[in-house]
């Protein structure tokens, strides 16, 4: 089972496919485009910043996966150098430089080999770079439908 922890686009894909989820959020559950809704079930931290909340969900997950495109910068370098850090595996997908089948794939390979409990899913906000939380809700979807060993090995 994996647990996913930020990125509102991976909680609605874990949402609809009945996954586990959870994570931190900051005070007052805030997000760049207004509270989030109940139904997403985090935690909240004692500040209304980003940094802590992103901290504490590196911590709590056994890998984080993160999607990028562009320069890796910001919350998501953030993110990255959490990871690196606190010794977390982590993984960045960058949107920009694969099919997406090419990214399924490899995260799909990745999720195998670490069979991780608690998978924190991050990366830059929608008004950073425009389209990506279409992008990443379709690949989450395509990562977790039912797939064979032929579909890794291809």
């Amino acid at each position: 089972m994996f647990d996913f922890i930020e990125q509102e686009a991976a909680a609605l894909v874990a949402l609809q496919r009945g996954v586990a989820h959870g994570g931190w959020c900051p005070k007052g559950r805030l997000a760049a485009d207004g509270p989030l809704p109940e139904h997403y079930l985090l935690r909240e931290t004692d500040s209304t910043g980003y940094r802590q909340r992103t901290k504490l969900n590196v911590r709590d997950s056994d890998a984080t996966l993160i999607f990028n495109t562009g320069v890796l910068d910001g919350g998501t370098l953030q993110t990255a150098r959490f990871a690196q850090t606190l010794g977390r595996p982590h993984l960045v997908a960058q949107l920009d430089e694969l099919a997406q089948e090419g990214v399924v794939r490899r995260i799909r390979v990745w999720l195998t080999e670490g069979q991780f409990g608690v998978l924190n899913v991050a990366g830059p906000r929608e008004e950073k770079r425009p389209g990506v939380y279409t992008c990443v809700a379709a690949l989450l979807d395509a990562c977790f439908r039912s797939s064979t060993a032929a579909d890794i090995d291809n």
